[in-house]
């Protein structure tokens, strides 16, 4: 089964993605994308 969940840019806290993510895994992503507030490649954390 799978969970929305949205992923927020570091730097300027917009929210950026919406991405699937397995219910199973325990560990928050991190992912290395760009931000178009920011206009530049940022690590985005999930949120819930």
């Amino acid at each position: 089964m799978r969970k929305i969940v949205t992923l927020v840019c570091v730097e300027c806290l917009a929210r950026n993605y919406k991405i699937k993510k397995n219910v199973l895994s325990t560990k928050k992503m991190q992912l290395n994308k760009y931000c178009p507030t920011c206009q530049k490649t940022t690590v985005h954390k999930e949120t819930r």
